[in-house]
């Protein structure tokens, strides 16, 4: 979430972020009034509780003179007393009420504030999807009919190496699921292994974290929001299954308080992931590409949010060493505002080129979400000055389906076979070619 005292004191930056989200910018409005109703429930109460506090001290003093009089004088004394212990009752009950007053005020104000989306960095591109700006395009596009032979997509090129079974994933578990197989599951390993190997040789720590979360992770790193659709709950355990490892990598920390000296701590997570792909209907439903479940490596970075904005540039750099080691074309966007998850303050995607669809497509990301998920998590970092939230940024190494088939496509050979990237060989035993069976 976003520091409420920024909506305080600045409410036109926070709508103008909510428009070039494409939302709701109203709610601003309402949380800026749920808020001021807040604090005067909050004087009111705390009045209140004071004068609770100073009657208290008046009846003290009478009960123990109560104890000690006789005749005329006891008689004062326990009039006194009773107009008192009278008007304690009245203002007990307005101290519950002021009380309860405050509890609904301060849950209005938190429910408002879990509304709004992070707000966006000013140097994101304003827009919807297709709004993006291209940073740079990498690599040189193959011109398969100058080489002389048809493209063949992911599909036909896994059927011939024996990398995946389609017919059989669908059998046993659904509509966008498969098996790995032979090369294909050979394939997968090797990405992982060396986007884990890259990723250490960069200083972050491995780890393979729970893909089941409680409710708390996923709402503290965004998830429930505006992706709710897309997310596999399991309703007797009360718990999720997470799309990424974001997530739990994200939770690791919650509740917990930093030493700032310790910063950036950087951790790279490999783990299923599972979507529901709500809406995506007719979208990518051949092959590998948008599927129900696929295994990633997923970086995560907890820095001081002044280093932000250069963990993000270092994040990119990262995905894209990995790329370049892939040896396919890719380019680098900017991601609009409209585009944008709820956590994230600004994003990059890669998007490899797919040669049979004859365009870009994205293959892994890196947001910057500033305070916003730490705020939600509370993880916080300590300074010489205080404690206070600090940064976190994720970044995607390897979704391995989609870099199946780019690996795949771009690789291909007349014959059907596919070459294997330097980078990937000695993960392959060596292997400079995929051949069909």
């Amino acid at each position: 979430m976003i520091d409420l005292r920024l909506v305080r004191d600045d409410p036109d930056r926070v709508r103008a972020s909510q428009r070039a989200r494409g939302e709701d910018d109203t709610v601003v409005d309402r949380l800026v009034a749920a808020d001021e109703a807040r604090r005067s429930a909050e004087v009111a109460f705390g009045a209140l509780r004071n004068e609770q506090k100073d009657l208290g001290k008046q009846i003290g003093p009478l009960q123990g003179r109560l104890k000690k009089t006789e005749g005329v004088e006891r008689d004062a004394v326990q009039s006194d007393l009773d107009a008192l212990m009278a008007g304690a009752s009245d203002l007990a009950a307005r101290v519950k009420a002021a009380e309860d007053e405050r509890a609904a005020a301060d849950a209005e104000t938190s429910s408002l504030l879990s509304e709004l989306s992070n707000l966006v960095d000013p140097d994101a591109p304003v827009g919807g999807e297709d709004d993006f700006v291209v940073v740079e395009e990498v690599g040189v596009r193959r011109d398969f009919a100058a080489e002389g032979f048809a493209v063949r997509d992911h599909v036909e090129l896994g059927e011939l190496l024996g990398a995946f079974d389609l017919e059989r994933g669908s059998k046993v578990s659904g509509s966008r699921f498969y098996y790995l197989t032979g090369v294909g599951a050979l394939l997968e390993l090797a990405l992982v292994n060396h986007a884990i190997a890259l990723a250490c040789g960069n200083g972050f720590t491995p780890m393979i974290p729970p893909a089941l979360v409680k409710p708390a992770a996923m709402e503290g790193t965004g998830f429930l929001g505006q992706a709710a659709e897309n997310v596999y709950r399991l309703e007797a355990d009360d718990m999720y299954l997470v799309g990424t490892a974001e997530v739990p990598l994200a939770a690791y920390h919650s509740d917990e308080i930093l030493d700032a000296a310790t910063l950036p701590r950087r951790y790279v997570g490999y783990s299923p992931c599972f979507r529901r792909e709500a809406g995506a209907a007719g979208r990518d439903t051949r092959g590998i590409f948008r599927v129900h479940w696929f295994d990633k490596v997923e970086m995560f970075s907890f820095c001081h949010p002044d280093e932000a904005v250069e963990e993000h540039r270092r994040l990119l750099g990262w995905e894209r060493q990995f790329f370049d080691s892939l040896e396919v074309p890719y380019r680098v966007i900017d991601v609009a505002s409209g585009d944008l998850g709820s956590s994230a303050a600004r994003k990059f995607d890669i998007e490899a080129w797919v040669p049979s669809q004859e365009r870009y497509r994205e293959v892994t990301s890196t947001s910057n979400c500033t305070e916003f998920q730490a705020r939600r998590l509370r993880v916080r970092m300590r300074e010489d000055d205080g404690v206070r939230p600090l940064a976190t940024l994720n970044g995607t190494l390897v979704a391995v389906t989609r870099a199946i088939v780019t690996l795949l496509e771009n690789h291909q050979q007349a014959d059907g076979s596919v070459r294997v990237p330097v980078a990937l060989r000695p993960y392959l035993g060596g292997r400079e070619v995929l051949s069909p069976l």
